[in-house]
């Protein structure tokens, strides 16, 4: 997990504002099938937006935390109950960070 730079940080946001989220964590909260989901859907793609849904009383930032740890991925942002998160990827390159 590398820590990313404001810059790239901005890009990321930018790009994921038009994305939908793809996975909903609900009042089961993180599941180990939810967890490698995630992992899976990163090998085809490099940004991901989670929904966290109101039924979830678990705080969306420790969600965001707990899931880039155990996808080695990054959190770009936490925005109410939506989590953006980065992961590069070394077969299906498409995102291209300013430096």
């Amino acid at each position: 997990m590398k820590e990313l730079k404001s810059k790239q940080r901005a890009y990321l946001m930018k790009l994921a504002s038009s994305l939908e989220p793809i996975f909903q964590i609900g009042k089961s909260s993180l599941t180990p099938e939810c967890t490698a989901a995630i992992a899976e859907a990163f090998n085809t793609r490099e940004l991901i937006k989670i929904s966290v849904l109101k039924n979830c009383f678990d705080d969306p930032r420790e969600i965001a935390t707990i899931v880039a740890e155990r996808t080695h991925s990054t959190v770009v942002q936490v925005i109410g109950k939506k989590i953006v998160l980065y992961k590069e990827s070394k077969d299906h390159k498409k995102i291209e960070l300013p430096l």
